[in-house]
C-alpha cells in the first residue's frame, strides 16, 4: 500500500479531533446539567455558570487545532498531498496521541471540577472565581500536551524520514 503513511497520519488527526472532542462534549454536557438547576433557581447566575461550562470545551478545540495543523502540513486540505513514508506517517500518528488521550481525560476531569464549582456558585456566588481557578488548573495538562503534539507535528513534517 503506497499511501499507508498518509493513512496513519490522517488517522492521527482524526483521533486528535475525535477523542478530545468526545471528552469535551461529555464534560460540557455534565456541567450544563449541573448548571441548569442553578439557573432554574436564580437566572442571574447564568454568566458564572456559563464560564464554568465553557472551560472543558477547550480540549475539543485543542484537538481540532492539532488535526487542522497536521492536515495543512501534509497538504491534505489542498488536495495536493504526496505520499508519506510509513515511518513518517506513524510518527505523525504518535504526535497526535498526547492531545487525543490527555485531551479526552482532562476534559472529563475538568468537567467534574467545573460541575463541583456549580455547587459553589449556587450557594456562594461571590466565591465563583475560586471554582473557576480550580477547574482551570486541569487545563494546564491539556495545554502541555497540545504543545507537545504541535511541536512534534511541525518538527516531524520538516525532517526527512
Amino acid at each position: 500500500m503506497a499511501n499507508l503513511g498518509t493513512v496513519f497520519a490522517i488517522l492521527g488527526a482524526a483521533l486528535a479531533a475525535i477523542l478530545s472532542g468526545l471528552g469535551s462534549a461529555r464534560a460540557v454536557g455534565l456541567v450544563g446539567e449541573a448548571g441548569a438547576g442553578v439557573i432554574t433557581e436564580d437566572p442571574s447566575k447564568f454568566g458564572k455558570v456559563l464560564i464554568l461550562q465553557i472551560l472543558p470545551g477547550t480540549q475539543g478545540l485543542y484537538g481540532f487545532l492539532t488535526a487542522f495543523l497536521l492536515l495543512v502540513k501534509i497538504n491534505v486540505l489542498s488536495g495536493d498531498f504526496s505520499d508519506l513514508s510509513l515511518k513518517k506517517g506513524l510518527a505523525l500518528l504518535a504526535a497526535c496521541l498526547p492531545i487525543a488521550i490527555v485531551g479526552y481525560f482532562s476534559a472529563i476531569a475538568q468537567g467534574r471540577a467545573a460541575a463541583a464549582g456549580i455547587g459553589v456558585v449556587a450557594k456562594r456566588p461571590e466565591q465563583s472565581g475560586k471554582s473557576i481557578t480550580m477547574a482551570a488548573m486541569v487545563e494546564t495538562y491539556a495545554v502541555l500536551t497540545l504543545l507537545i503534539s504541535l511541536l512534534s507535528i511541525v518538527r516531524i513534517t520538516d525532517i526527512a524520514f
